[in-house]
């Protein structure tokens, strides 16, 4: 309701001038991400509201039905449009798991002062607290350019600008389900589906076992052909920088940028540093 305060003001004559100040009484409710979310702390329904809310799952969504909407202002036989789809679907793994082993991984992003923000930003932060849902998701900026590259050529050899937008599209959608499966895969929760609960002890082994192999999320295949696939895990051959992807205090002495960033570089395991 309005409150009506005088102030006194001007040191002559002492007038009082009078403000009409409207103050809200009920208390204002944080935005839902305003607060950090912690996946080893959060149910399987959590987890499906939190999914839809996050900007980047809305923004796949959203660019994915702009993408279907052009299409049928520019569409594509059926045959090319469901080769530009199969396509997608098939081609989507390999890109991923390039993507992740030789860039998201990779030992010289973080040499490159004007890269070392972003190879920080969309796996060094996710290993550190592999938890942590906002670190999880890619940054779109990253993402969207990434996955029109991997998609849109293809479908445009294939069938013109319909199939474009169509390969566009699965691959956004794709990425949609790839990263719901990699939320279970960090999930405080077992799920029921024994070729899912393979699929998240081969993902938690890469994130705390061994980082250099099973870069796939939801399709190993790759990993098996090029001979980074493994299901035993041998304590006595942990890697030392399953945490920091070999961004260690001392290459930090050398490229000091990332360290920068995040206050320092942390060891150990997330569970004995991270207060959550």
């Amino acid at each position: 309701m309005p409150i009506q305060i005088a102030i006194p003001y001007g040191p002559r004559s002492g007038a009082v001038f009078e403000f009409e100040v409207c103050v809200k009484l009920s208390a204002i409710k944080p935005a839902f991400w305003a607060k950090e979310h912690h996946l080893d702390r959060m149910t399987l329904r959590e987890l499906w509201i939190a999914y839809f809310q996050y900007p980047a799952i809305i923004g796949y969504l959203l660019c994915a039905a702009i993408a279907i909407g052009l299409y049928f202002r520019y569409p594509a036989p059926v045959l090319p449009t469901a080769a530009a789809v199969i396509v997608s679907v098939f081609v989507y793994p390999l890109v991923w798991y390039c993507l992740h082993r030789w860039v998201l991984h990779s030992r010289w992003m973080f040499k490159v002062p004007f890269l070392a923000s972003t190879w920080k930003r969309i796996h060094y932060d996710h290993h550190q607290d592999p938890n942590r849902l906002e670190i999880l998701f890619g940054a779109l900026h990253t993402t969207l350019p990434t996955i029109a590259l991997a998609t849109a050529p293809i479908g445009y050899l294939i069938g013109g600008t319909g199939a474009a937008l169509a390969a566009f599209a699965t691959g956004l959608i794709t990425t949609c389900i790839y990263e719901f499966f990699h939320c279970i895969q960090h999930l405080a929760y077992k799920p029921k589906r024994k070729w899912v609960m393979e699929m998240k002890a081969r993902h938690m082994a890469h994130h705390f076992h061994d980082e250099r192999g099973n870069y796939g999320i939801t399709n190993y295949f790759w990993d098996k052909l090029f001979r980074t696939y493994y299901e035993r895990i041998d304590k006595d051959k942990k890697s030392e920088t399953v945490f920091n992807l070999g961004y260690t205090p001392e290459v930090a002495e050398r490229y000091p940028w990332v360290a920068r960033l995040s206050g320092g570089v942390a060891t150990g395991h997330p569970s004995q540093r991270i207060p959550h």
